[in-house]
């Protein structure tokens, strides 16, 4: 089987429409119901970012939207969110230091106890098929005694860029309004989620893995969908997914998933569920709300039930204040990052007014998650100027001047227009 993410999602999705996939916990019918129309669907996705919290798991205190603090000069609040300034990673290396690393929640970060902690697997996927009563369980001990590895990924949430589908093509849309910040690449260490898979007496016929956050359940349009799930193949799984218990080189912080998450790179973001604690291994095909109700691209040019997310697109930032002041006639070494879900990136180019000329990629980050590249510019005069930077990856893809709008703004992709005054 496949392990790419779109091939996965449209198999699921036909298999859920036809009834053939199940998910624990969710009606389909009524999920089909709430997201037959798509009037619906984009009421739905009005009130699905303000905090709705079910009463938390057992054992697990709710927390607060979010724990760590939030300096204004490194990360700016959305909701129960928050986005990492890019002028954040001005004199910084390749990894976004964890202090100013995004943080997206569906409700609030939990409090978790490391010590009373355990990664609960189950399913018809497994040997004997435990439930989700009496499952097979590591403890954190136990994870840190299998042989560790060692990930650098990025992870990005499917709405970075939202902001930009109203401001630059007059396109409204609901959810989180992210800027470009919603990114960021880490070091994670942790274990191969198919090691202990394996461990747990993985079944040949296994088909899907769900793992399953231990933040409250979400609530949306009076509907309680339950904890963050997603899906992933079992060749995915078994692939490159890690069970991570640090981030460059800390234990993970609060916000980021203590004490264990998924990564699962080249996915979008929501597949790299933080707090796992349940994990399901089924012999049959798997869904949930996160692969059928949200994050697919509904609206014009797509069908009634949407289409899968593929790999994230092609993007590029600058690592410079929005609308920066900066002095006219002075030599200014312009620094940014581009990155595509699809592989590495292999050029880039920035117009500053004057047209596209290629801008120099530091050497050190080819064939890696992003790419960060320089460039010089002298603004000629005061005055008001338009920075813009595309990139294309290993693919051939090129960032288009405008993104292809879609109901709920996923996956923006368009070059974005960076002002900025000389003086």
């Amino acid at each position: 089987m496949s392990h790419a993410e779109a091939d996965h999602d449209t198999r699921r999705s036909r298999q859920w429409l036809a009834g053939e996939a199940r998910g624990a916990g969710v009606d389909r019918d009524r999920l089909l119901e709430l997201g037959a129309a798509m009037a619906a669907l984009t009421a739905a996705a009005d009130e699905r970012e303000p905090v709705a919290v079910a009463p938390a798991p057992v054992g697990v205190d709710p927390g607060t939207p979010i724990a760590k603090p939030l300096p204004p000069d490194l990360l700016r609040r959305l909701d129960t969110n928050a986005e990492m300034r890019w002028t954040a990673l001005a004199g910084q290396g390749y990894v976004v230091p964890n202090d100013r690393f995004f943080v997206r929640n569906h409700t609030v970060t939990p409090h978790l106890d490391a010590d009373t902690w355990r990664l609960r697997l189950f399913g018809s996927g497994l040997r004997d098929a435990p439930t989700r009563d009496a499952p097979v369980e590591f403890s954190l001990d136990d994870l840190r005694r299998l042989p560790a590895e060692e990930s650098t990924a990025l992870l990005e949430c499917a709405g970075n860029g939202r902001r930009y589908f109203a401001e630059q093509q007059d396109d409204p849309t609901p959810g989180v309004a992210w800027g470009l910040g919603g990114v960021g690449v880490a070091r994670w260490r942790g274990v191969r989620l198919g090691t202990v898979l394996r461990l747990a007496g993985l079944r040949d016929d296994a088909v899907d893995v769900m793992p399953e956050g231990l933040d409250p359940d979400y609530v949306t349009g009076g509907v309680n969908l339950g904890r963050v799930r997603r899906p992933l193949p079992i060749a995915k799984a078994l692939d490159d997914v890690l069970l991570a218990y640090e981030m460059n080189g800390e234990p993970l912080p609060a916000d980021h998933g203590f004490p264990v998450r998924v990564v699962v790179p080249g996915w979008i973001g929501i597949s790299s569920i933080k707090w796992v604690g349940p994990v399901e291994v089924s012999t049959t095909p798997l869904f949930s709300p996160w692969n059928t109700r949200f994050y697919r691209m509904f609206g014009p040019g797509h069908p009634a039930e949407g289409t899968v997310l593929g790999a994230q697109p092609v993007k590029s930032a600058f690592e410079l204040a929005w609308d920066a002041r900066v002095p006219a006639g002075a030599e200014l070494l312009l620094r940014g990052r581009s990155w595509s879900g699809n592989g590495p990136i292999d050029r880039v180019e920035v117009d500053t007014g004057d047209g596209w000329r290629p801008a120099d990629l530091v050497a050190a980050d080819r064939g890696g998650p992003w790419q960060r590249w320089t460039a010089r510019w002298r603004p000629p005069a005061p005055g008001r100027y338009t920075l813009r930077a595309r990139a294309t990856d290993a693919t051939g893809t090129t960032q288009p001047d405008r993104a292809t709008p879609n109901a709920l703004a996923y996956l923006f992709d368009g070059i974005v227009h960076h002002p900025i005054t000389a003086l």
